[in-house]
Order: C-alpha cells, then sequence, then structure tokens
C-alpha cells in the first residue's frame, strides 16, 4: 500500500524573522487507475488508502452498479512497472457476470485531478446519472443542534489532517444512533465521498436512508449527485454551495445544509428535515 504522507524540508519565512529550515508533512497524492473487468475505465488523483472503496463508491457514483454484491472481486494489478514492481496504483474491479460493462462513452482517458470529479463531460445532461434509490421518500428527520455538532466531529476525526493541513473529509452518520459509521480522508472532496459511498455498498447498505453526508469543504454538484446515487437524503457542508448542486438537491428531494459552522447553517432545499421550535422569520 502507498504512502498517506511524505516528509520534505522546507524554509519557513516569517515577518521580522529570520528563515528557518525544518522538516514538513505533505499529503501523498498520486493517480490511480481504475480498471473494470480488466479494461481502463479512468485514472484518478488521490491520497493511497481505502482505494477499494473508492472504486466502488465511483462506481455507484456512475450508476454502474448500485451495491457491492454486484462485484465479484478487486485486486491490484502487479507488474505496474517495467521492472515488474507493483506500485499500487492500478486496481482491476471485477464485476458480477449479470452486470453490464460500463458504457464506452464511461471511459475517461484522461487523468481525474483531485480537484475535478465530473470535469471532462460535456454538458448537465450528460453529468446527470439518473439513480436507482429515491432521496426524496427518506422520513428523515434531525434535531438542528445536532446536525451543527457535525462539523466538529468531522474535524476531530481528521487525523492525517492535524498532520498535514492538506485534505478534504467525509462522514457518513447515522441519524437514528448518532453514530459516524464511516470517516474517510483524500486530497479530492470528491475522492472523499466515493470512499465513504464505497464502504457502504461493500458493507451492502445502500441506500443510504436515515443517513446524514458531511463533508469538510463546499457542495458542490458533484457531491449532490454522489449522495443521490447512494440515496443519501441529507448533504451537509462547511462552506457554500454552488447553485446547480442546490437545483439538483431540489430536484431530487435532498436536503442541502451549507455554512454549517457550529452555531449557524443555512438550509438550501428540503429544511422540513431539519425541525426546529422557533418560528422562522423572512427577510428581504
Amino acid at each position: 500500500m502507498g504512502r498517506i504522507t511524505t516528509r520534505r524540508r522546507v524554509t519557513r519565512i516569517r515577518r521580522n524573522a529570520p528563515p528557518s529550515a525544518r522538516a514538513d508533512v505533505l499529503a501523498v497524492e498520486e493517480p490511480l487507475e481504475i480498471r473494470v473487468n480488466g479494461r481502463p475505465l479512468v485514472v484518478t488523483m488521490r491520497t493511497p488508502g481505502n482505494d477499494v472503496d473508492l472504486a466502488f463508491g465511483f462506481l455507484v457514483s456512475e450508476g454502474v452498479i448500485t451495491g457491492g454484491d454486484q462485484v465479484r472481486g478487486a485486486r491490484y494489478c502487479a507488474g505496474a512497472t517495467e521492472d515488474g514492481v507493483n506500485t499500487y496504483n492500478v486496481l482491476d474491479v471485477a464485476l458480477t457476470p449479470e452486470v453490464p460493462p460500463p458504457a464506452p462513452e464511461l471511459a475517461r482517458s484522461f487523468t481525474t485531478t483531485s480537484a475535478c470529479g465530473v470535469c471532462g463531460k460535456d454538458s448537465i445532461d450528460a453529468v446527470t446519472t439518473r439513480s436507482a434509490f429515491h432521496p426524496a421518500s427518506d422520513p428523515l428527520i434531525v434535531d438542528p443542534e445536532f446536525l451543527l455538532d457535525l462539523p466538529t466531529r468531522l474535524r476531530a476525526g481528521q487525523s492525517v489532517f492535524d498532520k498535514t493541513g492538506g485534505l478534504h473529509a467525509a462522514a457518513l452518520v447515522n441519524a437514528a444512533t448518532g453514530d459516524i459509521v464511516v470517516l474517510r480522508e483524500d486530497v479530492g472532496r470528491h475522492n472523499a465521498v466515493d470512499k465513504v459511498i464505497g464502504w457502504a455498498a461493500a458493507a451492502q447498505q445502500l441506500p443510504l436512508r436515515g443517513h446524514i453526508l458531511q463533508v469538510s469543504g463546499r457542495a458542490s454538484f458533484e457531491l449532490v449527485q454522489k449522495a443521490a446515487m447512494a440515496g443519501i437524503s441529507m448533504l451537509s457542508a462547511v462552506s457554500a454551495p454552488s447553485s446547480l448542486a442546490a437545483d439538483l438537491a431540489d430536484e431530487r428531494g435532498i436536503t442541502l445544509v451549507g455554512f454549517s459552522r457550529g452555531e449557524s447553517m443555512v438550509l438550501y432545499t428540503r429544511a422540513d428535515r431539519v425541525q426546529t421550535r422557533a418560528t422562522v422569520t423572512s427577510s428581504p
């Protein structure tokens, strides 16, 4: 398995102080080629670790599979370099016989960057994949105080971020028990979400009714899309959503929460799932 962090000598400069040299810890970013039934599908830049979860989550997000029972196995391809050394950067996923292979147009011959997600597709119609699940029908109801606490709980679980300051995180929270059932970190926010969804797929937990997806960054269209594909009815982010993310959340019946930062949050869609005794006041 590849390294998650690496060390590098750096020079730090402070105002009104002499430069100082020291060792710094960086988050590792390496390519992962995902193959399906031996055929290359995509290359994504990611933080090594939980690669099978990442691949499963990616396949769920793209509508190739709807659960881990549609996968026969996954293995790293040996001989990834000319001298036969396994870099653990090529993963082949074998689907069960009844599952159709990915459509040819899904194969991406370019590299997906850690900030990319849906880049390379030509239109909104092309990137909007219909889910087998229906988040709108989830009767999930949560208390606002519970929801406001989630960013702090997410941050407390970011062990690699503590060392590097350079990773996004995503956590899946069981609304009934209050437990964080899985938390993943990655240089790419979409990768962190794919790792969470892939874990749930492998554990046969899709659709994820009654769960909240908490993320450390902004709420983009791609993250709402991934939530919808996994049957998640509530996505909470510490930063802003995009207009397209709000539109898609509205269409799919997903509660979209933005700017959730401990003391306040903004509900962009399906506010009925967050119950409060106070009366909502309106302003221009």
